[in-house]
């Protein structure tokens, strides 16, 4: 495994638990992050404030990560942009088959003891490994 950055790993996770505990717990919501985005689109106008707000913070949270360590991450260059297009398709065409994203399914669906999260998970946890695989050791 290269670049394995178990703090960094773990204070993510830590920082999404309680992100998604605390929209649980004051605005009674499930950290869905598609079903935010495209609650964005089709809300009401009460509805649309939160999303919007817990978004920017995801965002913003991004941003000033890399502001302050700006060499944790480098970027691809060059990536062909029909992949990267087909990439987000297969991405929210999966999200919308799965009646979710993995954060939905898998932080809070399984946190939730949701069978149909878990079994979600399960499953694209299962093709991200196989592709990995395919990509890694068979394709080269």
């Amino acid at each position: 495994m290269e670049n394995f950055t178990p703090y960094s790993a773990f204070s993510g996770g830590l920082l999404i638990g309680v992100s998604s505990l605390l929209l649980l717990l004051f605005n009674g919501r499930i950290a869905g992050i598609s079903g935010m985005m495209s609650g964005l689109i089709k809300a009401p106008r009460n509805e649309i404030y939160w999303r919007a707000a817990f978004l920017a913070g995801i965002v913003l949270g991004a941003f000033l990560f890399h502001q302050i360590k700006p060499d944790f991450y480098q970027s691809r260059i060059n990536f062909p942009i029909p992949l990267l297009t087909l990439g987000g398709f297969l991405v929210g065409f999966g999200t919308r088959m799965g009646n979710g994203c993995t954060s939905g399914h898998a932080v809070c669906g399984i946190a939730r003891l949701s069978l149909r999260s878990i079994v979600a998970t399960a499953v694209f946890m299962t093709t991200g490994f196989m592709t990995v695989f395919v990509v890694r050791h068979l394709i080269g």
